[in-house]
């Protein structure tokens, strides 16, 4: 049988306090590490904007930087709208009471989750034109089109399984009190439970999006102008490594960091309703 503190002559510690590691140490400790976390990367970020970016090239390439951030700017629109639209397809599929209709949406995921976004968007860039004779596919910018059609492919899948999880997540005792009430399997699911889905969905659904922003600097093997292939072409013709890498790196979160704010602002409006 165990000992206690006071049979064995030892005074109990207070809350927080188990020796040497108590609370106020490790706070403390944690203060630390991030301080001298931040003054690295400020020293680093430092030397880098004083010492290694070319201001003038900057002036010089930033309009093909602007050019190549609208175009993403555009291809995120279309592919995030076409994904989420989909996506919540998908979701419904995976949990039909239709045997066929969640086989076909569970192998459509398992496979665009299971192989590379990569080896996905040479199967569309490569693959489709294929099926023509040389020199005779109908589509002549197939590279833009290929980027939105591998993209939406691909995070429909990742969409769908979080809508997945989001109706999993709704009690089903709420579905079967509407059903109880007269309304019909799709009524129910339309105003009972996809609305309580979306808002269980909306966090892994807001980081797959940002996922997909930054997916788009693998659209540099299909030869579109993205901020990577202009980083690369860039730094291939001036020799320039850090002024390149700091534009693109204030595009991309020019783009990600309102994002974020934006899919957290969702999910605490969505949580009004459900606070007391």
């Amino acid at each position: 049988m165990a000992e206690t503190y006071t049979e064995r002559g030892i005074e109990r510690p207070t809350d927080g306090e188990t020796g040497w590691l108590n609370d106020r140490r490790v706070r403390w400790l944690g203060i630390a590490i991030a301080g001298v976390f931040s003054l690295g990367v400020a020293f680093f970020l430092l030397l880098i904007l004083t010492q290694f970016v070319d201001y003038q090239l900057l002036v010089t390439i930033l309009p093909q930087f602007i050019d190549a951030l609208l175009l993403v700017l555009q291809i995120i629109l279309i592919s995030g709208v076409l994904s989420l639209t989909f996506g919540v397809m998908v979701g419904l599929g995976r949990v039909s009471q239709t045997g066929f209709t969640q086989r076909i949406a569970t192998l459509y995921v398992e496979f665009f989750r299971g192989t590379p976004l990569l080896f996905q968007l040479f199967v569309v860039y490569l693959g489709v034109p294929a099926f023509w004779p040389p020199g005779q596919f109908p589509l002549q910018n197939w590279s833009f089109a290929a980027a939105i059609i591998g993209l939406t492919l691909n995070h429909t899948a990742y969409i769908g399984e979080a809508v997945k999880g989001g109706i999993n997540s709704v009690s089903g005792g709420q579905s079967e009190a509407a059903r109880s009430l007269g309304m019909s399997y799709i009524d129910s699911m339309r105003y009972v439970v996809l609305p309580q889905a979306w808002r269980n969905a909306l966090a892994a659904i807001g980081n797959d999006l940002v996922i997909l922003v930054k997916d788009t600097s693998l659209l540099t093997v299909l030869a579109i102008p993205e901020l990577i292939s202009v980083f690369r072409n860039v730094n291939s013709a001036t020799f320039d490594a850090w002024t390149p890498i700091v534009v693109v790196s204030v595009a991309y979160l020019v783009i990600t960091v309102p994002l974020g704010k934006l899919v957290r602002t969702m999910e605490e409006r969505s949580m009004w309703g459900t606070e007391r």
